[in-house]
């Protein structure tokens, strides 16, 4: 892991087109802004694992789905 120190309106940029600005810092709660390219995500971490949870549930193939789907035609 990198660890970095900055002050308030300091950045920091990520692989040339994400950059991380410290906007406000206020007792132990840091405010930041993220300027990226609307194709990249940014989610805080806990969004970012519920996402992911609700990602692998919904990828799950169960027997009861399966048995909804309609009938294929018979082969000619």
């Amino acid at each position: 892991m990198l660890v970095l120190s900055r002050r308030t309106n300091e950045s920091i940029v990520i692989g040339g087109d994400v950059v991380v600005t410290v906007l406000e810092i206020k007792g132990d709660q840091v405010r930041l802004g993220i300027r990226a390219p609307r194709s990249v995500t940014v989610h805080r971490e806990e969004v970012h694992a519920e996402i992911q949870r609700e990602n692998r549930s919904a990828a799950v193939v169960r027997s009861v789905d399966l048995g909804r789907l309609p009938k294929a035609p018979p082969a000619p």
